[in-house]
């Protein structure tokens, strides 16, 4: 398999390991918040105040404070977990590129995993999300959201998607034919013509 498959598939793979991994980290984000006490949903509407109002957000705060965990505003929630997940497929691709490159078993794969999702943890608090809390003119729910929903858990939600990410990714590696089988399919293929 040339190096252009190599990076292509890992590309492939990473995106898709990706939006699964952000759906885990978006469920360990969601069960903190209820347990903290400021809303299930209340990460899905912090996400999307990059783009839409912080309304929502606060709504479902105020609610959760008031005994209701589960304020539901269907139109934030879904921008909320679309930006959340491209994201996730932006981190997982990039992640998948550098997997291609290198020859790791899935449990090493896992474990370079988390370290990437130490990496990103540390990317998107202290330089990604105060960029685009600038640019986007989001302010302070983008900027310092990693404060917001706690540093502790802001970096558990990171490494848990760094460790689903590896671990798909170097499942998506072992299940795919080798270079020999692929190879071997060609020649074999040749000789029948």
């Amino acid at each position: 398999m040339s190096t252009q498959n190599k990076v292509i598939k890992g590309l492939m793979y990473g995106a898709g390991a990706g939006v699964i991994a952000s759906l885990a980290m978006a469920m360990f984000a969601m069960v903190a918040s209820f347990a903290k006490g400021t809303g299930f949903f209340t990460p899905l509407y912090h996400i999307a105040s990059a783009l839409a109002p912080g309304d929502a957000m606060m709504s479902s705060m105020m609610s959760a404070e008031a005994g209701e965990s589960f304020t539901i505003v269907v139109g934030t929630g879904l921008v909320g977990a679309a930006i959340h997940m491209m994201t996730g497929a932006m981190y997982g691709a990039v992640f998948g590129v550098l997997a291609s490159m290198l020859n790791l078993k899935t449990s090493l794969l896992a474990v370079a995993g988390v370290v990437y999702g130490g990496l990103v943890f540390a990317l998107s608090a202290f330089v990604a999300l105060p960029i685009v809390g600038g640019v986007l003119g989001a302010g302070d729910p983008i900027s310092n959201m990693a404060e917001m929903a706690g540093f502790g858990v802001f970096a558990g939600e990171h490494l848990l998607f760094g460790l689903v990410l590896g671990i798909l990714v170097g499942l998506a590696k072992s299940k795919a034919p080798s270079e020999a089988a692929s190879d071997n399919s060609v020649e074999a293929t040749s000789h029948i013509g």
